[in-house]
Order: structure tokens, then C-alpha cells, then sequence
């Protein structure tokens, strides 16, 4: 994750005056995506689930 500008080609979606881009395709691939806040003892941060980190392959599209 991290900040940038909209591109063509991008999904844009907006969510309590947070903007959220994706490539079409890497969206098409990953979705569904929720994307928490978490805040607890350990820290805080953002917590990402999408298809792309359960599917059966990670061809370069996920962190870990």
C-alpha cells in the first residue's frame, strides 16, 4: 500500500473521505479487498485481505 496519483486505468473508490486506487486488472484478480484500521496494545496499522493472499499462487502481487 501506499500514496499515489490516479492513473488510467485505475479503480477509484472512495470511502469516508479516504480515496483508494487499484489497477483494474490487479482488481479483477484480487477482489474482493477489505481494508481495516486496527489499533490495539501491538501498534497500529492497516490490515489487507484480498483474494491475491488466500489464492493458490503470488505471482509478484502480494507482500509477505
Amino acid at each position: 500500500m501506499s500514496l499515489d496519483e490516479a492513473k488510467e486505468g485505475d479503480k477509484i473508490f472512495k470511502e469516508d473521505g479516504v480515496t483508494f486506487l487499484i489497477e483494474e486488472e490487479l482488481f479483477e484478480q484480487a477482489k474482493p479487498i477489505n481494508i481495516d484500521f486496527i489499533d490495539s496494545d501491538r501498534g497500529s496499522g492497516f490490515s489487507i485481505n484480498s483474494n491475491l493472499l488466500t489464492g493458490a499462487s503470488c505471482d509478484g502481487g502480494c507482500c509477505g
